[in-house]
């Protein structure tokens, strides 16, 4: 009971998983967090449950036969896999509800798998059948992502430089295809109401914003230009979908930049500066549910940061270890646990810290939900509430060296 206590502590490891190969995570937002690793080599997939209440493996029932097991399933992929996602998402409204799981209709749990030869492959979890493959894109289909409404709806981003919006209700015979980018699409991610898509160019550096109601380009976000070069690799809509975080780095520094989706303003710049020479490459970044907090995975000694905007310093960040390779995290969907996946084939969860949002915070969040920076503008509110609701009370810059624990604000 002692060590269960101390692994529940902010910052514990709580469960590790190991097999020696590259692995990537999926998670739905439901009570349960399934954990899928992938290598690379050989596009096997690994989908395994767990329970975080007791840190014990989660058994699933199937509601036709009533039979019961561990959910740990295997799947052949035959190419190398480089992106998943898990789907579809049910509505926020219904994440603090039991997960039913059902082997049929829109109640399956589908796992979307891009392969290095532009293939998607859909799969159901519960019976680890192949149900369908999606054709279109000529390159590796990098990044997938299911939007939050519940819906059989599926966005996939890929090398060949375009976004492909899937209907998996027609089994992707309705597809949308949005381009724009000059190069390899990193990552895309899909706002709280659904109305937008961001997408980031690893080599072009353009962080594009589309419509996910018409499918069309809304605007390029840009922030000067940089006298040195960088690559761009992660984003994130806040839940709220009022912020915009997207990951850059370049050289021994890396940095976070938090946006306004709605007016293309800069509001806030997170940068590091590594003490060490060498590349210090930012690989994830990710919002808690609450919107409070958003983690960072890095390719330095720390395997998960986790910062909250505006805020000096980490919240939290794990003890230095050895080189952490980090590639990817994933929140649980009520939040208080992260997952994390390194390229030298580890998978691990960590207790994140619970805050309890403000009152002010959670109004926020309701608000900003429904309502655009547009429409908040005009409002006959007092200054500060209004710089409050727009996120503009966040310090426009801090820098940071997570390396040696010193961080130090500018401007």
């Amino acid at each position: 009971m002692r060590d269960l206590e101390r692994r529940l502590l902010p910052g514990r490891s709580l469960v590790r998983l190991v097999d020696g190969t590259r692995h990537r995570l999926g998670g739905r937002l439901a009570p349960r967090l399934r954990v899928c690793s992938f290598t690379r080599n050989r596009g096997q997939v690994q989908v395994k449950g767990f329970s975080f209440s007791t840190l014990l493996p989660l058994f699933i029932r199937d509601s036709q036969n009533g039979e019961t097991d561990r959910g740990d399933k295997s799947f052949s992929c035959g190419h190398p896999v480089w992106g998943l996602a898990f789907g579809p998402r049910p509505k926020s409204a219904a994440v603090a509800q039991p997960a039913k799981t059902s082997s049929k209709g829109n109640n399956s749990l589908l796992l979307a798998t891009g392969l290095e030869n532009g293939v998607i492959k859909i799969w159901n979890v519960l019976t680890g059948d192949a149900v369908f493959d999606l054709h279109g894109h000529e390159g590796v289909v990098r990044d997938l992502v299911f939007p939050r409404n519940g819906t059989l709806t599926l966005i996939s981003s890929s090398r060949d430089k375009t976004l492909r919006i899937w209907d998996l209700a027609h089994k992707g015979k309705k597809v949308q295809v949005l381009s724009g980018h000059k190069d390899w699409i990193s990552c895309c991610c899909v706002s709280s109401d659904c109305s937008m898509i961001a997408s980031v160019g690893r080599f072009d550096r353009m962080v594009c914003l589309w419509s996910l109601r018409s499918y069309t380009f809304i605007r390029n976000l840009t922030g000067g230009t940089r006298k040195t070069l960088y690559l761009l690799s992660s984003c994130d809509f806040s839940p709220d979908g009022a912020l915009l975080a997207t990951a850059a780095f370049s050289g021994s520094s890396w940095w976070i930049d938090l946006w306004d989706p709605y007016t293309a303003e800069k509001l806030a710049t997170l940068v590091d500066y590594f003490e060490d020479y060498g590349q210090n490459q930012i690989s994830a970044i990710q919002f808690s549910p609450n919107g409070l907090h958003l983690a960072i995975v890095t390719d330095d000694s720390r395997a998960l940061r986790i910062w909250e905007p505006g805020k000096k310093g980490m919240v939290m960040q794990t003890k230095a270890d050895r080189d952490s390779n980090g590639l990817c995290c994933n929140y649980h969907p009520q939040g208080g646990v992260v997952a994390t996946g390194t390229r030298d084939g580890h998978v691990r969860f960590w207790r994140a810290p619970r805050t309890v949002p403000s009152l002010c915070h959670l109004c926020r969040s309701i608000l900003r939900h429904s309502v655009s920076t547009h429409q908040m503008e005009p409002l006959p509110l007092p200054k500060r509430i209004l710089e409050y609701l727009t996120y503009r009370n966040i310090p426009e810059r801090l820098r940071t060296c997570c390396s040696s624990e010193e961080e130090e604000w500018e401007g």
